[in-house]
């Protein structure tokens, strides 16, 4: 592209042989969102092919593509909807190919976990119920978060937290025998170490979730370590969960969710040991499927948090507004607002995926 300076303007041109002539253009850089979602999603598409040819999964080979399936409807189906009442345009369009990508990432993620952590037998509609019910509610369970409306609830984990609340009579949690199944001792004790090294990877360089992490699994054995002291469980019972496939895959690909997580490491580190106290508590009970249930409770009193601070914030507002405004001279009490209701921009607000 050729420029043309202004007449009498002095022109300056970097010789061929100088520094600046010789750096290449710098490369924009990477979407870490992006990135994050593309890894996630090729892990979980590459664990369900090693779980159907190699390591033992049960549910029939259409299960995982008609869960895709549901899940990218339901995504566009409910984008639809939200982006005729927010009266803004739908998130897929604008970005050609790769953003329909981007946009379909979070659905391929949820409907891949919930396919493979639900069992439900020979029945795929409670799969097909959970994978709705964890896309849809994105677009319902909403929560202001630094003056934007974003989803507070896991998807995946709130899907399958729902289904096990429906039907925990005869669905279930698929059994952790599958995951290695078919694999001899020395591919056994590989899986979880292939896990482990990819999810570690992933929470370490671009979801930047090592602090919940650690946060969850250090409560997770001082709640072992406090129900062995004064409750007298086994304490290789308490601590043997940490050793299994399904807790590994719990805690690096479903726990660390960035759309529902948050973000500073103090409050990561406070929410992952959050999800271990209220287990200690669930376990208590006696309640079963400790994990899910646990890290829905957990989002779910984020959320709460987050509307109590908005409907705080609305108040001081309102204060503040209503005082300048009795100060303001020659001017009635309240008129402002009564003529200008306050305005705010919480929802006009796009959603996150």
């Amino acid at each position: 592209m050729t420029t043309t300076a202004p007449a009498g303007a002095a022109t300056t041109t970097a010789p061929p042989d100088s520094p600046a002539a010789a750096r290449p253009a710098a490369k924009p850089a990477s979407d870490a969102r992006y990135v994050a979602l593309r890894n996630f999603a090729l892990s979980l598409t590459v664990f369900n092919i090693l779980g159907y040819t190699l390591l033992g999964f049960e549910q029939p080979w259409l299960w995982p593509i008609l869960a895709v399936a549901v899940g990218y409807t339901t995504e566009i189906v409910f984008e639809l909807i939200s982006a005729w009442a927010e009266r803004r345009s739908p998130r897929f369009r604008g970005n050609g190919a790769r953003g329909v990508l981007v946009f379909l990432l979070p659905a391929h993620i949820t409907s891949l976990a919930v396919n493979m952590l639900l069992y439900a037998n020979n029945q795929f509609w409670p799969v097909l119920m959970g994978i709705v019910v964890a896309v849809a509610q994105k677009h319902v369970l909403k929560a202001p978060v630094y003056y934007r409306m974003r989803h507070f609830m896991n998807p995946s984990n709130f899907g399958i937290s729902v289904v096990l609340l429906a039907f925990g009579s005869w669905v279930s949690i698929a059994p952790p025998y599958e995951f290695t199944e078919w694999a001899n001792s020395f591919f056994r004790l590989m899986i979880p170490m292939v896990v482990i090294t990819a999810g570690t990877v992933i929470n370490a360089t671009l979801t930047r979730k090592i602090p919940l992490i650690v946060g969850w699994m250090g409560s997770f054995a001082i709640q072992a370590l406090v129900r062995h002291w004064i409750w007298h469980v086994q304490l290789f019972t308490a601590l043997g969960v940490m050793t299994g496939t399904a807790f590994i895959l719990f805690t690096n690909y479903m726990i660390t969710d960035p759309g529902s997580s948050p973000v500073k490491p103090r409050a990561q580190f406070m929410f992952g040991s959050a999800v271990g106290f209220v287990y200690a508590v669930l376990m208590l009970f006696n309640v079963v499927y400790t994990l899910f249930f646990a890290t829905a409770i957990v989002c779910a009193l984020r959320g709460l948090g987050w509307w109590l601070a908005y409907a705080r914030k609305r108040r001081r507002d309102r204060l503040a507004a209503a005082g300048a405004h009795r100060g303001a001279p020659g001017e009635a009490p309240g008129s402002d607002l009564a003529e200008k209701p306050e305005r705010t921009d919480i929802g006009a607000a796009a959603t996150d995926a």
